[in-house]
Parts: C-alpha cells; structure tokens; sequence
C-alpha cells in the first residue's frame, strides 16, 4: 500500500497519507501509475456528460484532468520544451528547466498540445448532437486509454538501466527502479484493460474498438519512449519535468490515433 500511496501523491490532486519513501516505495509507485491513470481517467471523463458541443465538453474533461494533476505535466512538458528547445548543452538546458517561468518554445509547446487533445477527443463525438451521454460513452474510452497510457510512459521510464539527469530531485528517486519483467507485465494488463473498455464498440472504419484502443496506447506510449531516448541523449537521463513531459505526449498519440482509427 506504500507504493500505491505514493503513487496517487504524486500523480494526482487526491489526499492521502504517504508514511514511506524510499526507492523501493517508489519502484512500486512507478509500477502502479498506470492504475492512477486509470482513475484519473474515469474521473475526467464524467465532465463529457455535461451538455454543450463535443469541443467544449473535451475542454472541460482536459481542464478537469489538468486540476486532478495539478497540471504538474503540463508543466513537465513546458519546461522540457524550453530546456531542449534552447539548443544548450546538458548542464545549461537542466538550469533553464529548473527556472520557474515558462519560455516561449514551453508557450508553443503547451498551446498546441492541448489543442490537439482537445480538438481528438472531441472527435469521439463528432457524430453526435452534443455533449452528454453520447458524448460521453464515444469519448470516455479514449480518454481513458489515453490517461492509463501516459501513466504507463512513466513506468517504462523509470525501468532499469534508466539514469536520472540531476543529483537531486523526483528523478532521482524514481530512476530505474521498476524491472524490466515488470513492466512488461504492467503493460500487458494495461494493454488487456484498455481492450476490454471497447469491447462492443466498432468505430466508423470498421476497426473494432479493442483494436482502436489498443493501436492508440502502443503509439502513444512509441511516442514517449522515442522522447524518453532523445531526452536521455541530450540531457543524460529523466528529471521530474521529462516524467511529465512524456505523460503529455503520450495522452495526446492515444488520443490522435483513437480518432484516426475510430
């Protein structure tokens, strides 16, 4: 229960109690982020019921899932955006991410991805009248997906043999210490899960929906272990703020390729 304490601390606005942390507890946190994204995901999807446009209600699922996480990711992801975007060796991009300001590549960065999440969730519901429960039973599959998959991103980030870029901070701890042979198995339930929120379901293409959600998860979590190396190239290894970023690009793959595919 230690790891799955400091799992929801960390990944979500959620209180509880954290009475251990060490790497070990952590290790557990990392295996077990994807059950976080999970309940993020079914909690942000709620706001999809609300009446309105499938646009506006996709807003307000991404505005509720960026409180459920205090927006640390977007964060994350601004401040990976200025480090790398700056063209400065490692040492010098990790200062410029530590600063508390966001740069103009962060502004950039943070504006079209949240566009593009937005703008592929709304899809989902591009053939109904508006929000509510259509909306909502064509768009909440996705969005989970997509919450599961970039919880999932940070437990391959932090498998073995995955140094951390600083002396200090999140990285730190949580720096190669989920196995190898854990997170393949932690993928393999992810995968099954995400398969079973769309059985019944067929999208306009005539690809069943297990298929769609799982196509949508692999390329999501591609995307972020293609970041996760050029990263490590440049930086030498994860921070906090690379955690974050890969959860981001992750959500927004899942969510472009559950629309293409649905």
């Amino acid at each position: 229960m230690d790891g799955l304490r400091f799992a929801v601390g960390t990944l979500s606005v959620f209180p509880v109690r954290v009475e251990r942390v060490d790497r070990e507890v952590a290790g557990r946190a990392m295996a077990l982020a994807p059950l976080v994204g999970l309940a993020l995901g079914v909690v942000a999807s709620l706001a999809l019921l609300l009446p309105g446009p499938p646009l506006m209600g996709a807003a307000l699922a991404l505005c509720l899932l960026a409180v459920l996480t205090r927006g640390l990711h977007l964060d994350g992801l601004a401040d990976l955006a200025d480090g790398l975007g700056s063209g400065r060796p490692a040492s010098q991009a990790l200062d410029i991410m530590k600063k508390s300001d966001i740069g103009p590549f962060g502004v950039v960065t943070l504006v079209f991805t949240l566009l593009i999440q937005a703008a592929a969730l709304s899809a989902a519901g591009a053939g109904t009248a508006g929000g509510g429960p259509a909306l909502f039973l064509a768009g909440a599959p996705a969005l989970v997906t997509a919450c599961v998959t970039g919880r999932l991103a940070l437990t391959w980030a932090c498998r073995a043999g995955v140094p951390a870029a600083r002396p200090d901070g999140l990285g730190v701890l949580v720096a190669g210490t989920v196995r190898a042979r854990t997170a393949w198995l932690v993928t393999g339930a992810a995968l099954a899960g995400c398969a079973a929120l769309g059985t019944g379901r067929a999208g306009e293409t005539g690809v069943p929906g297990p298929v769609v959600l799982v196509a949508g998860a692999l390329a999501g979590l591609g995307a972020a272990l293609a970041l996760l190396r050029h990263a490590r190239r440049r930086l030498g290894g994860v921070t906090g703020d690379v955690l974050g970023a890969l959860v981001e690009t992750a959500t927004a793959v899942t969510l472009v390729v559950c629309a293409a595919l649905g």
